[in-house]
């Protein structure tokens, strides 16, 4: 259930405190700091004033924040001992589930920075696939304690932006969402392609699991988008269109078996918030793609 943001900015400290304390992990006092600056003009200018205490803190209150955070796929996740919101976005991205090598993986990852820098490594997992949260992991342990410490609090900023726009409606919605969509065209006969099967699969090192199945409409395009309404997980992927049936469904002999059947274009995306646009052009015997808008 979302909440107005003029109910919110009419609140007494107790009750707006209550609505929103918890989505800054285990620091009710961010919301607190905010609450004294209200009315807020728009969801991202609240967004900005919570994150704002948070810059605005000592650095041994940040570090003591920064430290209320959980491992990623550690034990406080396997025992279910975290606020709901951190659960739901670890098992969002498969972290609740990972087989015993995955953990012990991710264990060792999480000691390694924990002993170098002093807090738990937090990335805001909505954003990324479970591949782009382990080459995160990786690159980030090379920072220095500085680096580090900017880069814990802008995915602070990431995760709580997200949090924010799901409990708070308003003017000035922040931007969290990014979408990604394609269409057909059928270059042989020079319109778009009609009823040609789509399906959008993610790559876990060299397995690709399929997310989304389509078929394309009177415009070539699918009815909605690939991903939509969510950040666009940083990764690898891979469209694979039927193209075959379609040819053979206008009647056009392409051989047996036909030299195209199901056409493979593989991508990657990263920016979450970004709009993706990966089109098919295609003949019987040829075909090519861009990223469009």
């Amino acid at each position: 259930m979302t909440l107005p943001l003029a109910d919110l900015n009419r609140m007494t400290l107790p009750t707006f405190s209550g609505a929103v304390g918890e989505t800054f992990e285990l620091a009710p006092w961010v919301a607190d700091a905010a609450w004294a600056i209200r009315p807020f003009a728009s969801v991202t200018a609240l967004h900005e004033a919570m994150m704002g205490a948070v810059r605005a803190a000592p650095r041994e209150r940040q570090l003591e924040f920064l430290r209320g955070h959980p491992d990623l796929a550690g034990k406080a996740a396997r025992a279910g001992a975290m606020t709901a919101d951190s659960k739901n976005e670890q098992s969002s991205v498969g972290l609740n589930s990972l087989s015993e090598a995955d953990f012990a993986r991710f264990h060792r990852l999480n000691d390694a920075y924990t002993a170098k820098f002093g807090f738990p490594f937090i990335v805001c997992v909505r954003r990324h696939t479970r591949d782009s949260i382990l080459a995160q992991f990786e690159r980030r342990l090379g920072h220095d304690v500085a680096t580090e410490f900017a880069a814990a609090l802008m995915e602070v900023f990431y995760i709580t932006r997200l949090r924010i726009a799901a409990k708070v409606m308003g003017e000035g919605m922040p931007r969290v969402n990014g979408r990604l969509s394609t269409h057909v065209l059928d270059t042989h006969a020079g319109r778009p392609a009609v009823g040609v099967a789509v399906e959008l699969y993610e790559f876990s090192g060299e397995t690709a699991h399929r997310i989304a199945t389509s078929v394309t409409n009177s415009d070539g395009r699918t009815d909605r988008p690939l991903i939509g309404d969510r950040p666009l997980p940083i990764g690898r992927y891979e469209l694979r269109f039927a193209v075959g049936d379609h040819f053979r469904s206008r009647g056009i002999e392409q051989g047996d078996p036909p030299f195209l059947d199901i056409v493979p274009l593989r991508f990657s995306i990263a920016e979450p918030e970004g709009h993706y646009h990966v089109p098919l052009l295609c003949t019987p015997w040829s075909y090519s793609t861009y990223r469009g808008s």
